[in-house]
């Protein structure tokens, strides 16, 4: 039996379909030892991870190698002085060690706070300063190391420093270190309550809102591995993410191993999707989540046989349909859209049990109360579009939504006005009970008397094969108020030119209603990013 079960109770349909999902824990839950090291006592030889990089290495570990690796790296912490609360940065990129201290950090009830290798000397510094982080560990690729010590030099703070597997000026090997630790560590007790997780958001505007999770933010994510993802006990699970995003905590950890399921970890650089596959095809991945953008490449380039493949799943931006229908029709899998945030788990997704239709967020998931309101904070009727909130039970609060904005009570109380969490995003439910995206209400464009959510207009644009990558964005219109513009990268054999762009309004216009046709074109050979590569609108809409 899997483990998940213990800690929760399920109601299930005779389709498959999940109804309803309740958690039960203990007030002490923690991950590291009441899942990584009891399934480890039970059956150790079982596989946890399955890690390969791009230069042919391979490593496979069990659940007995997780328990006694970060049981090593959890003395090493201690031995320095890490402990409950304090928290800790890990740069790991998708190096192995990252599951390891992951683990570790969690047993000691220290705070974990993943970042991603892409960071700036200056969002170092954000971070540091902001979090007040004990200690980093990181990679010795990219010129992380030179650039946190930068960091820190800049922000006058000090940090335990450790790097992996290589030797680095300033650095302690951790890689090293570990091998002469205890392979034993008593339980130190801490609160299923306490936190356990920060994540800085990427955000479009402002500065990176710190995001606190308690030591259940796991348990939430059983809906994400066995209804979403359909990751399966002793099945391989392979998620497209970098472990400095929360996406990596979704797809490559805490839902997959409560469920049983091993996760597999390439541990690349640059994006290649005949290198994808051929790692599915080798290792016999049966279930694979990647954003769109993959997808995207994959049916572009050419998809492969994936014979032990049994489900595909995508989330983060929105799915161009045309990418849907190639995917499906070349492998047989429909490409399960799923939606959430970084302050939550998932929150809708097209879930096992029900038929994956493109374009479409799915159905909420049974483990929250979720509704569409208007600004009247009453809920929509069918077709009309409203903010999507959860509504909390009678404790008001939710295992899997945020505890805290880190050093931001204002904004904090402010998303949950009312009583409820706003999420900030736009959406509309059809008669079928389908929940559809229409936008960020700050990217919603008003034109004409009408309310145009961006991604209607993108999914459109990304049929014509010229663009490679696309925005859609409302600026300034003396008839319309705002006028409907589109931000286009064209792909390889495409240049830009008059003609190329009447082409293309005219081919989407004539699949769009009126008061969505695009008015104007502008071609650029870069977007404004994020750090997690999400297209920066605001950026986009103060250029002229």
């Amino acid at each position: 039996m899997s483990i998940y079960k213990q800690y929760c109770n399920e109601i299930i349909d005779e389709t498959g379909r999940l109804k309803k999902i309740t958690l039960t824990y203990p007030d002490n839950f923690n991950f590291g030892y009441d899942v990584v090291d009891k399934i480890a006592d039970e059956t150790p030889d079982k596989r946890a991870l399955v890690w390969c990089n791009v230069e042919g290495e391979e490593h496979i570990f069990s659940f007995a190698d997780i328990k006694k690796y970060s049981n090593q790296m959890a003395n090493v912490f201690r031995s320095a002085g890490i402990g409950h609360g304090d928290r800790v940065m890990l740069v790991l990129k998708r190096h192995y060690e990252y599951w390891f201290a992951a683990v570790a950090l969690h047993k000691l009830g220290a705070v974990m706070i993943p970042a991603t290798h892409m960071l700036t000397v200056s969002d170092f510094v954000y971070r540091i300063k902001s979090s007040g982080a004990k200690a980093i560990i990181c990679t010795t690729q990219n010129e992380v190391p030179q650039k946190i010590t930068a960091a820190l030099k800049e922000s006058g703070m000090t940090a335990k420093l450790w790097c992996v597997q290589q030797k680095t000026d300033g650095f302690e090997n951790l890689t090293a270190a570990m091998k002469y630790a205890s392979k034993e560590l008593e339980r130190i007790e801490s609160s299923a309550a306490d936190p356990m997780m920060l994540y800085f958001t990427s955000g479009t505007t402002g500065y990176p809102k710190g995001v606190i999770h308690e030591h259940t933010y796991p348990l939430a994510h059983i809906v994400t591995a066995k209804y979403w993802h359909q990751a399966e006990d002793n099945g391989l699970h392979f998620t497209v993410a970098e472990t400095g995003w929360a996406k990596a905590s979704w797809g490559k950890i805490y839902g997959q191993w409560l469920i049983g399921s091993a996760v597999m970890v390439y541990d690349f650089d640059n994006f290649e999707p005949k290198q994808l596959t051929a790692v599915i095809n080798r290792y016999g991945v049966t279930s694979f989540c990647a954003p769109p953008t993959v997808y995207r490449y994959l049916v572009r380039k050419g998809i492969p046989d994936m014979p032990t493949l049994k489900h595909a799943a995508t989330a983060g931006e929105m799915l161009a349909p045309e990418v849907f229908r190639k995917f499906t029709e070349r492998t047989g899998l429909p490409l399960c859209e799923g939606y959430g945030q970084t302050e939550t788990t998932l929150l809708m997704a097209n879930f096992k049990g029900y038929d994956a239709v493109e374009g479409s967020m799915g159905t909420p998931s049974p483990f929250y109360n979720i509704e569409l309101r208007g600004k009247n904070g009453q809920a929509v009727g069918i077709g009309e579009i409203g903010e999507v909130v959860i509504i909390p039970d009678e404790s008001g609060k939710h295992p899997g939504v945020f505890t805290a904005y880190l050093n931001n009570e204002e904004q904090y109380d402010n998303v949950w006005r009312d009583g409820v969490y706003h999420t900030g995003d736009a959406a509309y439910m059809d008669e079928n009970g389908r929940y559809w995206f229409h936008g960020r209400f700050d990217d919603i464009i008003k034109t004409g008397g009408f309310r145009v959510g961006p991604y209607e207009v993108e999914n459109v644009l990304m049929e014509h094969p010229a663009v490679l990558e696309c925005s859609v964005i409302g600026v300034p219109d003396p008839l319309r108020g705002q006028a409907i513009k589109a931000v286009i990268v064209l792909d390889a054999g495409y240049t830009p030119s008059t003609e190329l762009e009447l082409e293309i309004k005219n081919f989407c216009n004539q699949k769009l209603a009126e008061y969505k046709w695009i008015r104007r074109i502008e071609f650029t050979t870069e977007m404004p990013k994020t750090i997690s590569e999400k297209i920066q609108k605001t950026v986009l809409r103060s250029q002229k």
